[in-house]
């Protein structure tokens, strides 16, 4: 276990947080950013770095059109030599009609630092469906590239389910091949919407574990997990296994509310597993919880039980995320 001490929140007011440590020894950090509508990334040589790091946009809005608003959870990923982000973005509507018109698209970069850019637009990510979709991620398992996402499927009540199809390129996925592996069927999963979205993936044991988040933005978001052996066929439903209840949820004691939105990323040590997801420090939130800017990027230790699942144990606690969170309320 990594001796190091992490200051939560690593990264105040950034939901949807991902970290991914490149070959450059470099943390790159990304997130959806409060007024959701821009892309911006930072590095740093350390976790703790990436607080004051200085964040550099590498994509805007447009101001009107597709991808003209509410640009959420984008992930930077390196694949094949080049710099890749995924993220999803609606289009501006005089209603509230468009908060939930997302896609997903890509950005290329093939710069040494995805820092200096430039970013490409590769498009949009096409699947089964012209529908809602959102929160893209990707992995490679045995040769095979993977794109994990959350969509409307029109012919099932809910808002969203979690897909999985192979990748053709990373712009790409063989859209006869997508399927579908979780809907929302447990009552923890169906609290204000039904939602299975925010897919995160680590391998380890022998096993393919998928965390994912579930429910309303609020107090009632949390985490569930999909896993598979290794050895199976990622692409049959029948490989998934879901755990009947959450593994990461708000700690009301430790005044820790709605944790998700995850990822996964390593310790300076190289071999201790994080978990980094956001979470709120209060519970009562004004408004529509989308539009409160207080859900802060936070990291913690993942321990591993003797049959070889993750434990994420409990969110830190309220003294652990410190001033800075309080500070930042609204």
């Amino acid at each position: 276990m990594t001796t190091t001490e992490y200051v939560n929140p690593i990264v105040p007011q950034r939901a949807d947080p991902w970290i991914y440590k490149h070959t450059d020894g470099y943390y790159y950090f990304t997130g959806s950013v409060p007024a959701y509508d821009c892309i911006e990334v930072r590095r740093a040589k350390t976790i703790n770095g990436l607080t004051d790091a200085e964040p550099v946009v590498c994509w805007r809005k447009y101001d009107s059109g597709p991808m003209s608003a509410n640009i959420w959870a984008p992930e930077i990923h390196y694949i094949d030599g080049k710099w890749y982000i995924y993220f999803a973005a609606a289009r501006t509507a005089e209603t509230n009609e468009g908060l939930f018109d997302h896609r997903m698209f890509v950005l290329e970069c093939e710069a040494s630092n995805p820092l200096d850019g430039p970013w490409i637009e590769k498009g949009q990510m096409k699947t089964k469906w012209e529908s809602f979709s959102l929160d893209a991620t990707s992995f490679e398992h045995r040769g095979v590239r993977y794109y994990v996402w959350a969509q409307k499927d029109p012919a099932i009540r809910g808002n969203s389910n979690l897909y999985i199809a192979p990748m053709l390129n990373p712009w790409t996925i063989a859209v006869e091949q997508q399927v579908c592996i979780s809907t929302p069927e447990f009552e923890w999963e169906k609290i204000g919407f039904l939602v299975n979205e925010g897919a995160a993936i680590i391998k380890r044991n022998g096993k393919i574990f998928m965390t994912y988040s579930a429910s309303a933005t609020d107090y009632n978001y949390c985490m569930g997990l999909l896993w598979a052996d290794e050895n199976s066929d990622l692409l049959d439903p029948a490989s998934w296994h879901k755990s009947p209840a959450p593994v990461f949820s708000t700690h009301q004691e430790l005044s820790i509310f709605g944790p998700g939105h995850n990822s996964f990323t390593v310790a300076e040590d190289g071999v201790t597993d994080l978990l980094v997801y956001h979470a709120r420090n209060y519970k009562e939130i004004v408004g529509d919880p989308l539009y409160d800017p207080n859900r802060h990027a936070c990291v913690q230790p993942i321990s591993w039980t003797p049959s070889g699942f993750p434990d994420f144990g409990k969110p830190l606690t309220r003294a652990a995320v410190g001033a800075a969170a309080e500070d930042v309320k609204v």
